[in-house]
């Protein structure tokens, strides 16, 4: 049995834009891909804002909380998601590495936020397409 594929979303504060990204994740790929998250210079809560902006979704972030990247978050994932952080991020090669470029939603309106999530939710579900058709493979 293989291992499910996991996927680390990485943005400085832990408190936006990679909170978001994972809550997309884990609703739209429910157990079939472990989801992680973390920040460089992660933030003691959530940006509140994001949490609204996705509680439009229906998804719930509001309970999370802003973890720390780590080398070993970074080596047990097969894909990771950057969201700049810039060189924060250790490499290790064999691993599948993305720079998602996207507005900060710090300190932003939720009519700011708003297409920043949209930008999420569509680039998730692009990755989620790409991880179960390499999945499909193999």
């Amino acid at each position: 049995m293989a291992t499910k594929p996991s996927v680390l979303f990485v943005c400085v504060h832990n408190a936006g834009r990679s909170q978001m990204a994972a809550g997309f994740m884990r609703a739209l790929a429910g157990d079939r891909v472990d989801v992680l998250s973390a920040g460089s210079e992660p933030k003691d809560q959530i940006n509140p804002v994001a949490v609204q902006a996705m509680a439009e979704e229906g998804i719930d972030i509001a309970n999370n909380v802003p973890a720390i990247l780590t080398t070993d978050a970074v080596r047990d994932s097969d894909v990771v998601i950057t969201m700049g952080c810039g060189d924060a991020c250790p490499i290790f090669p064999g691993k599948r590495y993305e720079d998602w470029q996207l507005d900060d939603p710090a300190g932003q309106p939720l009519e700011a936020v708003r297409p920043i999530r949209d930008k999420i939710r569509q680039r998730v579900s692009y990755l989620l397409a790409e991880i179960l058709a390499d999945e499909a493979k193999h």
